[in-house]
């Protein structure tokens, strides 16, 4: 089989339908393996789309022949996880010196995992946070995501479960630092 050529950009106010919809399938599918379906349904409430990571210029898409098959991004604000509707956000500005930066809102389309998607999205991710000066990064991982962001050098520092969708979504807050 032809290995197809990964291209990415950052995402645009005119990708956000299309974000959502990648969301959607990937959410649905992706964690069937890990999750119930009350479970996935809940998750639906704690995830999606944080349209401010699209407006700091901070969100990648990833495209195959100009398909959209994955997305991701990173933060410099105090929000760990959860999309535009999550209670709790918190659009502080972290500080670089002694805070970790955030990687958010990652997602591969369900017909196209395990093709590298996710380790290109990190590595954008992980490059931009550095060169802002951030000496750690960390995220909240779903359990469908926690392989990558161990092969990737990630390790728990806290599990926790989410219950805000009704159901409740465990979760994984991992970290790592940044290579000077």
């Amino acid at each position: 089989m032809e290995q197809q050529q990964l291209s990415h950009r950052l995402a645009s106010d005119s990708d956000l339908d299309d974000l959502k919809l990648l969301m959607d399938a990937a959410i649905a599918e992706n964690q069937k393996p890990f999750l119930t379906a009350e479970q996935i349904s809940s998750s639906r409430a704690i995830m999606g789309l944080d349209s401010q990571l699209v407006a700091d210029g901070t969100y990648f898409v990833v495209e195959i022949d100009g398909v959209l098959v994955g997305c991701g991004g990173w933060s410099r604000r105090a929000t760990l996880y959860g999309g535009d509707r999550t209670p709790g956000r918190d659009a502080a500005l972290l500080d670089p010196a002694r805070d970790p930066a955030r990687i958010r809102a990652m997602y591969t389309h369900p017909n196209f995992t395990r093709r590298g998607i996710g380790r290109l999205i990190m590595a954008l991710c992980e490059a931009a946070a550095h060169k802002e000066g951030f000496r750690e990064i960390e995220l909240m991982a779903t359990l469908s995501g926690e392989p990558l962001y161990r092969t990737c050098g990630y390790r728990a520092i806290e599990r926790v479960e989410d219950a805000r969708g009704g159901a409740s979504v465990p979760l994984i807050r991992m970290r790592r630092p940044l290579e000077a």
